[in-house]
């Protein structure tokens, strides 16, 4: 579990608000038009993205800020190669282009209470009432299996309904909540960030945070 954190400042205006589909298959267009052997064609499983924060205009679009940045956690060891790789990059996301600049290396950061913006998981089909139950038994399953002790909640929204978000994969929505989880170690808040929780991390989900550095919701 030795990782760190690439942040990249961003050069751009706005970007679609559901963005993460997009952005990881820009990426992943790049490395498979790279001609230097040592890229990998696909982000590795082992590399994880999170959604770019910014403003939101409410109407399917965001504003990027200077807080607006891309993040990408990985090995140690792999630093260098996505450092260089993405460095100055320009990205067509859906029409909008970023250009990734100004690098920088971070640590991870323990906290007892960490969130994730959405949290995915493949629910059978299932009475829409119970949705949120079924989703909270995956969240704890999910954290037992990686041996993290802590209690998963989904939080409220700014108009204090539960935090219900989607994500858009092709031509598909998927389902999704806002999760906290509360009560953790040191080392297990440490696991959380790496492995994060749920499927479609290479689109930004699962991605957990130390609540103290929460971003603008896009």
């Amino acid at each position: 579990m030795n990782f760190l954190e690439i942040q990249f400042a961003l050069r751009g205006k706005t970007l679609p608000a559901d963005h993460g589909y997009a952005l990881y298959s820009a990426i992943k267009k790049l490395l498979q038009e790279a001609e230097n052997e040592s890229i990998p064609k696909d982000l590795p499983s082992e590399v994880r993205l999170c959604s770019i924060p910014g403003i939101p205009d409410r109407a399917g679009m965001i504003y990027l800020n200077r807080g607006s940045r891309l993040r990408l956690r990985c090995p140690s060891d792999q630093m260098q190669i996505w450092y260089r790789f993405l460095q100055n990059q320009v990205f067509d996301i859906r029409g909008h282009l970023i250009r990734l600049v100004q690098p920088r290396i971070t640590l991870p950061e323990a906290s007892d209470t960490v969130a994730s913006r959405l949290v995915t998981f493949k629910l059978d089909a299932i009475d829409h009432a119970d949705v949120p139950r079924y989703f909270l038994e995956s969240c704890q399953k999910g954290l037992e299996r990686l041996e993290i002790k802590g209690q998963a909640f989904i939080p409220s929204d700014a108009n204090g309904d539960l935090a219900r978000r989607t994500i858009q994969v092709k031509d598909k929505k998927i389902l999704g909540y806002g999760v906290v989880v509360e009560g953790l170690s040191q080392e297990d808040s440490l696991k959380l960030q790496w492995h994060g929780l749920g499927g479609r991390q290479h689109f930004g989900c699962g991605w957990f945070y130390p609540v103290k550095e929460v971003p603008d919701a896009a």
